[in-house]
């Protein structure tokens, strides 16, 4: 039996490719898997209960925690930040294809299957590592076909997968009263839904319609995880973060574990309208795309982790880091994180986390998220440099007489 699995949303694109890979694949077995990296309990109800329905079996898998360990710890270490994006769906998608290539050796399939259009990044992320599954068939019909979003509304409707108002003329007639104004309700909120949406545990993503545009206004309507500047408390919140070897640990001096922590910070950050994103992103194929995040903790605890570094690690090795920060976050922004150069990379980051402990302050108040204290048992900081302290400033001065020497050399030439 011909048999694949699928990397399942919920969404359109993934939902038509399970028709899709019977009809136009030849296969005679679909398994659709969703993995759990911190989406909303209503979308993996409503994927649950779709994956159900239309594939031969489904499974959920829970990754948050390995998620949030594996990958969120690794890329506060290495302040990773792709362009002003603090790489929220790009650092999931490798962990999410990982899960489907384990569901699918160990049910016996031969193949391995996603949505992703052939425009964006995910398709990338998805490929690498599905090919490196060399044992593992890729298939990706949406690309392959190259399938429009109308084409594909079409499709399911014909094959009665439904997500906007989709009915027969009988069907149409058949309607109560009561159900024909509960349907235009419900039109009324399709519309309201319009934009694209990508969330889990640690950043949420909004783009499509109007916000393809440059130059049009995001409204307010887009965002769910913070509040409008003008709508934050006026009352600034002060957050102790503790860190261990670069990894946060504590809120407030309590110990939190990865996943409770985020959430915890998600939400006090939101409040405040901290972590709001609205940039224009080169995509890995090179198109430029308009695209807006929210990522409350994200914000807090990057802003956090940079600060306690310039205080525990050297000029040279922030210096050096600052390369190996870029170099990993295009590495990850691509998907590539299976490549040599990410291990060696990671290495080096953790050899420089090592003396990154300590606790900061971060204060939160309309829209921003600014440090207010730091303090480490690894500091480099030192009093004796202190303007209130005592030294003799003549020794400077030898110093002081090679400095810009070359620069004087020429300018008298």
């Amino acid at each position: 039996m011909k048999k694949v699995v699928l990397a399942y949303s919920g969404g359109l694109d993934t939902s038509v490719c399970i028709p899709l890979l019977r009809e136009r694949y030849g296969y005679e077995e679909v398994v659709a898997v969703t993995v759990d990296v911190g989406q909303p309990e209503a979308d993996l109800k409503e994927a649950r209960a779709r994956g159900e329905k239309l594939s031969d079996a489904y499974r959920e898998v829970d990754a948050k925690a390995e998620f949030v360990q594996d990958c969120i710890f690794p890329l506060i270490k290495a302040n990773g930040d792709y362009e002003g994006y603090v790489l929220g769906t790009a650092i999931a998608r490798p962990l999410i294809a990982e899960k489907v290539v384990e569901v699918a050796r160990e049910v016996g399939a031969e193949a391995v299957a996603h949505g992703c259009t052939g425009k964006g990044n995910d398709q990338l992320r998805f490929d690498a590592v599905f090919r490196a599954a060399a044992d593992l068939v890729l298939v990706a019909p949406v690309r392959e076909l190259s399938l429009t979003r109308v084409e594909e509304k079409q499709y399911a409707a014909e094959h009665g997968i439904f997500f906007e108002t989709v009915e027969t003329e009988a069907e149409a007639e058949a309607e109560t009263e009561a159900e024909a104004e509960a349907e235009a309700e419900a039109e009324v909120e399709e519309e309201s839904k319009r934009w694209s949406v990508d969330e889990n545990i640690w950043s949420r993503s909004v783009e499509g319609s109007e916000l393809e545009e440059p130059s049009f206004f995001p409204p307010e309507e887009i965002f769910q995880w913070t509040v409008s500047q003008e709508n934050a408390p006026a009352e600034a919140e002060v957050v102790e973060i503790g860190f261990e070897q670069g990894v946060p640990v504590s809120l407030n001096g309590q110990k939190k574990g990865g996943v409770s922590l985020l959430r915890w910070l998600n939400k006090t950050g939101g409040r405040h309208g901290v972590g709001r994103t609205d940039i224009i992103e080169d995509r890995v194929l090179g198109f430029k795309a308009r695209e807006n995040y929210e990522h409350p903790a994200a914000t807090i605890l990057l802003t956090a982790h940079r600060d306690l570094e310039q205080l525990v690690l050297t000029r040279n090795e922030l210096r050096f880091k600052a390369s190996v920060e870029r170099a990993w976050s295009e590495l990850v922004y691509k998907g590539l994180v299976k490549d040599p150069l990410y291990e060696s990379l990671n290495a080096f980051v953790d050899k420089t986390q090592e003396r990154v402990n300590g606790t900061v302050w971060v204060r939160l108040c309309k829209g921003v998220a600014r440090v207010v204290g730091r303090a480490s048992p690894n500091a480099l900081y030192s009093e004796e440099v202190s303007f209130d302290v005592k030294q003799e400033q003549k020794w400077a001065e030898g110093f002081s007489l090679f400095h810009g020497f070359q620069s004087r050399q020429q300018q008298s030439k």
